[in-house]
């Protein structure tokens, strides 16, 4: 079997529906969905390495892995009928796992920097492409308001999950979180959370 096709090499892409420039903003945001895949997949080998400090974890990012796909495929379709594959069930764990992980991770008062342990680091830099997967999207619902808000909503909350087991690993690893020099306190009890 070959794996290229050619129908790609005027710039134009295949999407569920129809064909668009590859520079679309329908294609940046679901590749940058796949970038961010990536990047889980490459924490997942580097937590394997302590697996038995990060079972759950690992289940966790493997999840978010299918998610990932899923997210990938509601974004590339314009089909008229587009049964969803997000659903709000999976909002709702993210947001059940970061109550776990925040509890578990010290109590944090300032911005912190991206690092740690490398699985930690791994982990922030897909927090800051889910961020940057999250604007893509609001550009596109901008262009195309059919594209459903559970996209919006879960990589939201998904960026949240990584920040918040980006601390818990290094937390686990017994390396502390290396606090901004200068941040003020910005984080208290009771502050609400963007959502």
């Amino acid at each position: 079997m070959k794996i290229y096709t050619k129908t790609g090499d005027k710039g134009q892409t295949g999407i569920i529906g129809g064909r668009v420039d590859k520079d679309d903003i329908r294609v940046e945001a679901y590749g940058t969905v796949d970038e961010l895949n990536g990047f889980v997949g490459q924490a997942i080998t580097e937590l394997e390495q302590e697996s038995e400090l990060f079972s759950d974890v690992l289940e966790d990012l493997v999840k978010i892995q299918h998610e990932l796909f899923d997210c990938g495929g509601d974004l590339a379709s314009v089909a008229k009928k587009r049964p969803l594959k997000l659903h709000e069930g999976m909002i709702e764990y993210l947001e059940e796992r970061i109550d776990v992980l925040v509890e578990e991770a010290p109590k944090l008062e300032r911005f912190i920097l991206p690092g740690g342990t490398k699985p930690a680091a791994t982990i922030h830099i897909a927090r800051t492409i889910t961020r940057r997967a999250e604007r893509l999207v609001v550009s596109l619902i901008k262009q195309d308001d059919t594209v459903p808000a559970v996209t919006l909503q879960y990589l939201n909350r998904l960026s949240d999950y990584f920040f918040a087991l980006a601390r818990v690993i290094n937390f686990r690893l017994n390396v502390p979180d290396v606090e901004y020099v200068r941040s003020a306190k910005v984080f208290r009890e009771g502050r609400k959370k963007d959502k």
